[in-house]
């Protein structure tokens, strides 16, 4: 006989598991895999470069395409230099919350997947249910891609995606796209009393951000599109959130790195933003190397998340409609994986137990109503597939 365990049993075993994104996920791939197998769930996997992580997937119901995928990433946030009142990797009942780290974002989504998956497949479905469970979605959403590609290899592709990132069972409709750049800048060490001689890595640098800076006052100050209106903040950003460099306050700087990350509204080009912000970049290394040949700034784009376009008469929105009884959608500004999935025919929407607010936190929670919503949704679903 299969072991039977309640959404709530899943959780604990998927929290214990401290799926940081910098270590290996394999335990908890390992132990779902093990479960769904129990119930005789076709699994399959896909690995990282250096298989030290995995993605897996899974089917249920008759081997045609049309389905539904349920959505989720078995990582999470460090929880480092952060003040947890219980074990973070030990799933805590107080009061009417349940604690620990990803329980929000969004292992509580995942563990009502699984459950699903497992009831599906003892009550039986006329329309397949798939699982799509990726790694290092919080490093920029770098293992959805990869894993699509062998998930419509192994299995028929699926009609719709529901992303499960927490809104509180509400439908997501829309939502902000992402680039990120890793900057290197390269300069050459003089005394600082002989600056002209010499590159500083650092000034050049700043004047890079000072770009960045000027591009978001443009964008600020422009009038919003009807989409972008719907936002908060109702414009695209860009942002830099750490920076380092230099050796000694009297020598310039031979080197100075830093994050750009953007977060592009739909509707406008992202590709288009990230080719003003590398020739911005390749005009500043052409000044540089004037001074001295080895200088430069040299871009590394570590993520890339398309945006969430909104989808009218979109198949994925109007059925969480219909099951949550929500008579609209809604636009957030961080990315999903959602975006992946609508860029690669998939029919997209964002709905999850929890608050994005608690995100990341620590002593991160979930509501217990939030959790029991999202396992009478679940119930719906399976429902209207079978």
């Amino acid at each position: 006989m299969p072991q039977i365990l309640t959404p709530r049993e899943i959780l604990a075993q998927l929290v214990s598991f401290p799926t940081v994104s910098h270590s290996s996920n394999l335990d908890l791939i390992d132990w779902l895999e093990t479960y769904l197998a129990s119930h005789a769930i076709p699994t399959a996997r896909h690995w990282n470069e250096d298989r030290s992580k995995a993605a897996l997937l899974a089917h249920v119901g008759p081997l045609q395409a049309g389905g539904v995928v349920l959505s989720g990433h078995s990582d999470v946030v460090p929880v480092a230099g952060q003040n947890w009142t219980s074990d973070p990797f030990e799933l805590t009942q107080r009061g009417d919350r349940l604690y620990g780290r990803g329980v929000c974002d969004m292992k509580g989504y995942v563990a009502l997947s699984v459950w699903a998956l497992a009831e599906a497949q003892r009550l039986g479905v006329q329309r397949p249910l798939q699982l799509a469970l990726s790694y290092d979605e919080e490093v920029g959403c770098t293992g959805a891609g990869p894993m699509l590609d062998t998930l419509q290899a192994v299995f028929p592709k699926a009609s719709l995606a529901l992303i499960g990132e927490p809104s509180r069972m509400q439908p997501i409709q829309a939502h902000k796209g992402g680039v990120g750049y890793q900057v290197a800048v390269k300069g050459f060490e003089v005394h600082s009393s002989l600056l002209t001689y010499g590159v500083s890595a650092i000034m050049e640098g700043a004047r890079l951000i000072g770009w960045v800076n000027d591009r978001n006052t443009a964008l600020q100050g422009a009038q919003p599109s009807p989409l972008a209106a719907r936002f908060d903040p109702p414009f695209t950003t860009l942002h830099v959130g750490m920076i380092s460099g230099g050796t000694a306050h009297n020598i310039t700087a031979a080197d100075c790195r830093f994050a750009v990350e953007m977060r592009v509204v739909p509707g406008e080009d992202l590709e288009a933003l990230a080719a003003e912000f590398e020739a911005a970049a390749l005009a500043l290394t052409g000044r540089m190397q004037q001074v001295h040949p080895d200088a430069g700034i040299h871009l590394h784009r570590f993520f890339r998340v398309p945006a969430l376009q909104p989808e009218p008469q979109g198949e994925a929105e109007a059925l969480v409609r219909r099951l949550t009884g929500a008579n609209a959608g809604g636009v957030v500004s961080y990315g999903t994986e959602a975006g992946i999935f609508q860029a690669a025919g998939y029919s997209a929407v964002v709905c999850g137990p929890g608050d994005i607010a608690q995100a990341h936190q620590p002593d991160e929670y979930l509501d217990l109503s939030q959790f029991e919503a999202g396992q009478a949704f679940m119930a719906r679903l399976l429902k209207d597939l079978a």
